[in-house]
């Protein structure tokens, strides 16, 4: 699959609902390749009554969630040894960084740039930006779990 995929697609995909599921839209989708999502940020997020409430800003975890989905997406759809009862996790994140804070209004570009793969493991470099501008960045390692 490649190309374009919306939230009834990524809800076929990915078990996360809300408020946990953080992938709007897939941009593109090279599978094996890349993927690139939105993560519309608006103020009606629950988090924001309690992170910041006079100065909302997005949590840094929730971005790194938000790229660690967008890893899972990309593995679904590049990895055909694995069937629809599989489940992808995080497993590792590393050199994660933060450059910009995010808040309601901002349209979070997510990439997921794969790496390599290592039986049930696959390790990816992953963006996020508004705007443009680089917000955070990690490399992830997602594992897929078949059962």
């Amino acid at each position: 699959m490649t190309g374009q995929l919306d939230i009834l697609q990524i809800q076929q995909i990915l078990p996360h609902r809300y408020p946990f599921l953080l992938i709007d839209k897939v941009l593109e989708c090279e599978p094996g390749v890349r993927l690139s999502a939105v993560k519309n940020v608006t103020f009606n997020e629950p988090f924001f009554q309690g992170h910041f409430p006079t100065n909302p800003i997005f949590p840094g975890v929730l971005m790194i969630e938000a790229m660690a989905q967008a890893t899972a997406l990309l593995t679904a759809q590049s990895d055909d040894q694995f069937g629809s009862d599989t489940t992808y996790f995080l497993a590792s994140v590393d050199k994660a960084r933060f450059k910009k804070q995010v808040g309601p209004g901002d349209q979070l570009i997510l990439e997921a740039i794969f790496v390599k793969s290592k039986r049930h493991l696959w390790s990816f470099e992953c963006r996020a930006e508004v705007d443009g501008k680089l917000v955070a960045s990690a490399n992830i390692m997602c594992a897929a779990v078949v059962g």
